[in-house]
């Protein structure tokens, strides 16, 4: 069986801007790729079958997101292939970290070639969206200034950095978090310019922070190291570093009840680049 990486993501902000009459909210945020990844494993199959060659803890095979994309796809381009797939499990799941839908793109785009179906970044987005909004971001494969509610995606060139993300190990749902009452529904939009200029925060902070008091105190941990935030609707929390050095010398601190990991910004996603992709791994503490 091939691997393919799928990579996890961080929101550097994340704003709440506004709500649509369906209930979804418009959002602002900027997604980063992270070389912290999972590793997707799949075999073609001559007879048709979708196969879930490994169980994922608490992830039923009807909620498994790539099983899903493949099932997906598969009824979409009317193949006669099958898969049996399996899915290494790297990224912390309900941290926040966009795990869940990078499974389903990397699996979309692993699935495009290895059928040979040639479909491009376009049809596979549209598939995408079906199964979560922060999936069409990973087909794209850059960094991304992203809004609406999520299927705006505008490229961006952010700078190198390393990061220390920390998570405490709950997991938060993402439905009750934009449900709370008390969540900030109209924060002024801003521009891209804004954001280098040191604008922007996470506005789910405050209500997870309320009702999860691990992700609270992980939070003030990492900020006595520097601008610590959370990352989508968490529960992880990162803090970005210049060096990795500097990254390092945090990481070798985290507290052993959390784990922590340190990871390096990428520019394109590893599925794209040309270079060996099981070459990359996140250097792990706890």
């Amino acid at each position: 069986m091939k691997r393919y990486p799928a990579p996890a993501k961080l929101n550097l902000f994340l704003h709440v801007v506004g709500r649509r009459a369906d209930g979804y909210h418009l959002l602002q945020s900027i997604f980063r790729l992270v070389d912290l990844c999972d590793w997707i494993a799949i075999e073609v199959r001559e007879d048709g079958r979708l196969v879930r060659a490994n169980e994922v803890p608490g992830v039923p095979p009807e909620q498994d997101l790539a099983m899903r994309a493949a099932a997906l796809l598969q009824a979409h381009s009317g193949t006669r292939l099958g898969a049996t797939i399996a899915v290494e499990k790297n990224i912390p799941m309900g941290g926040g970290l966009g795990g869940g839908s990078s499974d389903a793109a990397t699996t979309l785009m692993a699935l495009n070639a290895l059928w040979g179906l040639d479909l491009g970044t376009e049809a596979l987005a549209a598939l995408a969206v079906r199964l979560g909004a922060d999936v069409p971001f990973f087909l794209y494969g850059g960094n991304a200034w992203v809004e609406g509610v999520g299927e705006r995606i505008t490229p961006i060139v952010l700078p190198p950095a390393w990061y220390v993300i920390v998570a405490p190990g709950v997991h938060v749902p993402t439905a009750a978090v934009f449900a709370a009452p008390e969540l900030t529904r109209d924060s002024a939009p801003i521009k891209i310019a804004d954001f280098f200029t040191g604008l922007g925060r996470n506005d789910l902070e405050p209500v997870v922070m309320r009702r999860y008091p691990q992700v609270a105190q992980a939070l003030e941990w990492l900020k006595a190291f520097g601008d610590a935030r959370m990352s989508g609707s968490g529960s992880s929390v990162f803090a970005a570093f210049e060096n990795e050095s500097e990254a390092r010398r945090v990481l070798e601190q985290v507290p052993r009840k959390w784990k922590g990991f340190l990871v390096r910004g990428l520019d394109r996603h590893p599925f794209l680049e040309a270079s060996s992709p099981e070459q990359l791994g996140s250097r792990q503490a706890g």
